[in-house]
């Protein structure tokens, strides 16, 4: 049984025929298998060891007596041989006999063939710049553990553009060699979206591993009891790149322990759950992390400048984009090829335009794992970055679910699909994640009271003290960067009845007259609102921060 593993992994079979060979049912046998196994991009290597090809093709001589004797015993099999014995001997070869060369000349004479051939075993591109692959990719061989001779899944996890398909194609170049059939299947998520697409996947896998077999697929339940039947006695190697729901694994594999032992499937997802609805061990689950500084700051150094030098005028300019990136591979290649070639100042007022507007290509790579989320997921994220971000989870939780937000359970999925993250029971985000959050609410309305979420302190300020407000907007925040006195309208809020959040600290010259009954969040540092006020504090008022303000919480709660 191993002998006959060994066979259907090899890439290249050398078959030594000598005068006694067919005597062998066992060659014969291991034969048949080379040849089942044989393709265009799989080579036999036959040496006619002090035997003509000639005699093996006509089966003639001890060739022809040998393969007589099998008859009575092997009846079956014996045509098949054969079939077999003459299709090898129309190979190209070698061909020994006595006086012409030495054993060892014929040795050399093959080990040099064999060293020039080009196995069509090919490579996977995956990276201009590969800075960082390596070691992640070694990270996760460990995991992977390819020489147990169990079957196992494998997952990799992490936000977009942080670099799972260039790490698993580098995976897949270093391993693929160990695995009688190898595949590598990508875009996943997009393909299983299409009418047919996860038919084609399906093919695709079946002529990848069966290597150039062209097995049709007419729906998809047929594909996965095609795959287990030709492929369960296999061990194989497969990748199924940027995977966004259980079911598309379902769909695809049915189920995976089927493979031969010692087969690996490795998932790559943005989302976490994923990994735990297929019942991955979570001693096999990775999660790729931001290139470290020095990672980054080699990977943008090439993408811009193509070399590892460059100029001293450009190194202040090269390390504010490197923190902007933030150590996210997909925004130093993006924004390195942009900047290529490009001068001083155009490096300056790119890097300024980034500041306030988001890459389009980061910010539509990014923004696919918001697009799966639900509504109050959506919500519960946008509000994170434009208010919450850094904030205490459980306050949080608490301010959300005063809100019918669900927090608990949205939190949770935020974390598995890696737009958020917690620290220290504090919540937190990727800062080019916060900055697409912030992009989708610019994008509502080119009018400032038409969008859900007030963050910037001009922004806010525009906006109060133009009385511009309206029934759309969720949360505001006017907090200025020193000490600041602006006035405003006593109703300047009337207009705005469904405000949830309320942060600000400048100092308002008049009291306010009116807020809002929906507001859950209200922190004011310095708070115009005294206890004589005719101003009610909001019935669903959740969480009230108002240090340094003028008012006596116990009369406040009274009003309430």
């Amino acid at each position: 049984m191993e002998l006959l593993k060994t066979i259907r992994s090899s890439m290249i079979w050398i078959v030594v025929f000598s005068k006694d060979y067919a005597s062998s049912p066992w060659c014969l046998n291991e034969l048949v298998e080379i040849f089942k196994c044989r393709s265009e991009d799989r080579k036999v290597i036959p040496i006619f060891y002090k035997v003509s090809p000639s005699e093996i093709r006509e089966q003639d001589g001890e060739f022809g007596i040998a393969l007589a004797n099998h008859e009575e015993k092997f009846k079956d099999k014996v045509q098949t041989w054969r079939e077999t014995l003459a299709k090898v001997a129309n190979l190209s070869g070698f061909t020994y006999k006595d006086g012409d060369e030495s054993e060892a000349e014929l040795i050399e004479r093959v080990i040099k063939e064999i060293s020039s051939t080009k196995l069509n075993l090919v490579p996977l591109f995956v990276a201009k710049h590969p800075v960082g692959i390596d070691s992640r990719a070694e990270a996760i061989e460990l995991r992977l553990d390819i020489e147990s001779n169990d079957v196992c899944m494998v997952g990799i996890y992490g936000l977009g553009g942080i670099g799972k398909t260039t790490i698993s194609k580098a995976i897949y170049n270093r391993i693929a060699k160990h695995f009688e059939g190898s595949c590598f299947l990508e875009n996943v998520r997009e393909m299983s979206k299409i009418n047919g697409g996860t038919i084609q996947l399906q093919e695709t896998l079946l002529s990848k591993i069966l290597h150039g077999k062209d097995l049709k697929v007419y729906n998809v339940s047929e594909g996965t009891n095609l795959i287990k039947q030709r492929l369960h006695d296999k061990k194989v190697l497969l990748i199924l790149d940027d995977v966004s729901d259980s079911t598309e694994v379902d769909n695809l594999l049915g189920e995976y322990n089927w493979f031969a032992p010692g087969s690996r499937v490795i998932i790559t997802t943005r989302n976490k759950q994923v990994l735990t609805s297929l019942g991955i061990d979570h001693r096999r689950i990775h999660m790729v992390e931001e290139l470290r500084q020095c990672e980054a700051r080699e990977l943008f150094i090439k993408q811009a400048f193509q070399t590892s030098k460059y100029e001293e005028d450009y190194s202040e300019l090269a390390n504010k984009i490197i923190l902007y990136a933030n150590g996210l591979p997909l925004a130093l290649q993006i924004i390195g090829s942009d900047l290529c070639g490009k001068n001083i100042q155009e490096w300056k007022n790119a890097l300024e335009k980034y500041e306030n507007i988001p890459h389009q290509n980061i910010q539509e790579k990014l923004k696919i794992s918001y697009d799966g989320l639900e509504k109050t997921e959506k919500d519960i994220f946008l509000d994170i970055a434009c208010f919450f971000k850094g904030c205490n989870k459980d306050d949080v939780v608490n301010i959300l679910d005063s809100c019918d937000l669900y927090p608990d359970y949205g939190i949770g999925k935020l974390i598995d699909k890696c737009l958020i993250t917690l620290e220290d029971s504090h919540l937190s985000m990727h800062d080019l994640l916060q900055r697409m959050g912030r992009e989708i609410v610019q994008q509502e309305s080119e009018e400032l009271e038409q969008r859900s979420r007030i963050w910037r302190y001009k922004d806010a300020h525009k906006l109060l003290t133009g009385n511009m407000g309206s029934n759309k907007i969720r949360g505001i925040m006017l907090r200025s960067p020193k000490p600041t006195k602006i006035a405003l309208e006593a109703n300047v809020f009337k207009r705005m009845k469904n405000l949830k959040f309320l942060i600000g600290n400048v100092h308002i010259g008049e009291e306010l007259k009116y807020l809002p009954d929906e507001l859950r969040f209200l922190k004011w540092h310095e708070f115009p609102l005294s206890l004589y006020s005719k101003c009610c504090l909001p019935r669903q008022l959740v969480v009230l921060e108002m240090s340094k303000s003028n008012i006596i919480l116990e009369n406040a709660f009274k009003l309430v």
